[in-house]
């Protein structure tokens, strides 16, 4: 097994310990922090085959960022967490970890005992309300690694009670745009990365998947309720997922989906605007 350098920034202390101890258990170089002008002074983030970082853009009080740092650190948020709130932001990239000869098993290990230690210490049940939180994945793509982001994801949703696990099909659509992506995007390569962003708060839930692969044409997908299309399984993976999110949108490209998923019951399923010219809708 190689060694990895894996950084952790993470303003909670007990977690900075868990971590740093279980993932240095598994023979990897671990580096924490909790000092937020620390990491931020790093220059050495491009030497690290993971980083893990709990660090929003809200903190660095308007201070410039470089590129470095927020490719690898910071958490870009958008204009939806400018209002009222409490804001969590977390980050694990993994973009430099296929230069060294890639360990399927190695990096699963990491992905979800991070995953499991991080959903011990995240709540406060009383500021739910008023909480919003993104969550950024960049990682091989190995279809291995999705079940524990999978299974976060769909429990960091379920904790602001957006859906009932025991009811809701969330996971299966999300595993839909998974394997769309890792198996005809980016051909199994994990050389090529997968861009896994979620935008959570008490309203809705927001997921985007990108990948690296030449995209597709939404159109030329064949249409599954068509009787002529029975026996074909092209498509299907769309339809089940435009069936259960309520808005689902695609790029010009086709190698980026954008699913917007809102609390059970509320609002019946909708396509987004269509007039957005850079867009594709299912």
């Amino acid at each position: 097994m190689n060694k990895r350098r894996i950084l952790i920034v993470d303003n909670n202390d007990e977690l900075r310990v868990l971590l740093e101890q279980a993932l240095g258990k598994l023979g990897h170089e671990v580096i924490v922090t909790g000092e937020r002008e620390q990491a931020l002074g790093r220059d050495d983030l491009d030497s690290f085959d993971l980083i893990i970082s709990d660090l929003s853009e809200a903190e660095v009080n308007g201070k410039a960022i470089s590129e470095l740092h927020r490719k690898h650190l910071v958490t870009p948020l958008g204009e939806q967490f400018h209002g009222p709130g409490i804001i969590k932001a977390f980050k694990m990239g993994a973009a430099n970890y296929p230069r060294s000869p890639y360990n399927h098993d190695e990096l699963r290990a990491i992905v979800e005992q991070t995953l499991s230690h991080k959903l011990r210490y995240l709540d406060d049940p009383t500021v739910l309300s008023h909480f919003h939180e993104k969550i950024e994945f960049e990682l091989p793509s190995d279809l291995g690694l999705m079940n524990g982001v999978l299974e976060y994801l769909q429990e960091r949703v379920a904790k602001l009670g957006l859906i009932q696990p025991d009811r809701s099909n969330l996971f299966v659509a999300l595993d839909e745009a998974f394997v769309n992506a890792v198996k005809h995007g980016n051909k199994n390569d994990p050389t090529k990365l997968l861009k896994i962003t979620a935008e959570l708060s008490p309203q809705e839930a927001s997921f985007t998947v990108e990948d690296e692969g030449q995209g597709f044409d939404i159109r030329e997908i064949p249409d599954p309720c068509d009787p002529a299309n029975l026996f074909r399984t092209s498509g299907r993976g769309v339809l089940l997922i435009y069936n259960i999110m309520d808005e689902v949108e695609y790029n010009a490209q086709g190698n980026r989906v954008k699913m917007v998923k809102r609390p059970d019951g509320r609002v019946e399923a909708q396509l987004v605007d269509p007039n957005t010219p850079d867009d594709k809708h299912a």
